[in-house]
């Protein structure tokens, strides 16, 4: 319990136990004066129902105002939970923006990747061919070079041996 409570309800117990106690003066017939007129009532009793009224009226007051505060947080509850909801679904069209551009980059990045490395298949393609090209002419002059060399190996053994045939006889 709040300390505010716990002194009200001891405020409350004080005021009845003083009433009982003291019940024969509160309950002693007595002139009152109204503004318009006189009566005989007990002042005691009159006092204490006035006290009733007042609070009874306190005890509406405080009903109503922390019903008007109960019914404020609810609305801004939900008013929260809305912007709540606002911002989750902002945020999740930035994240799903965010995977699509990420998708797309990726996309480009595969796409540019793929090309390079078509184009580095033809360059390694192309150097091949050229490499075979130049080991089938080197081959070919190597091939003349021997040829060439053959002959001359054989116009000197033939012009050996036609020098030997002519110094024999």
């Amino acid at each position: 319990m709040r300390f505010r409570t716990l002194f009200l309800f001891v405020v409350l117990g004080l005021t009845v136990m003083f009433a009982l106690l003291n019940w024969q003066a509160f309950t002693a017939p007595t002139t009152l004066s109204l503004v318009f007129g006189t009566v005989q009532a007990p002042v005691g009793i009159v006092m204490l129902g006035v006290t009733l009224l007042l609070g009874a009226m306190c005890l509406a007051y405080l009903i109503y105002v922390q019903g008007v505060a109960l019914m404020d947080a609810r609305r801004h509850a939900k008013e929260l939970q809305v912007q709540r909801d606002i911002a989750d679904n902002a945020e999740m069209s930035r994240f799903t923006e965010m995977h699509n551009f990420v998708n797309a980059e990726f996309r480009a990045v595969s796409q540019t990747q793929a090309d390079l490395r078509e184009q580095v298949l033809a360059r390694i393609e192309q150097l091949e061919l050229g490499n075979r090209r130049a080991l089938q002419e080197t081959g070919n002059s190597l091939s003349a070079y021997i040829a060439e060399l053959e002959d001359r190996m054989e116009r000197r053994d033939t012009a050996n041996g036609a020098l030997r045939d002519s110094t024999a006889h």
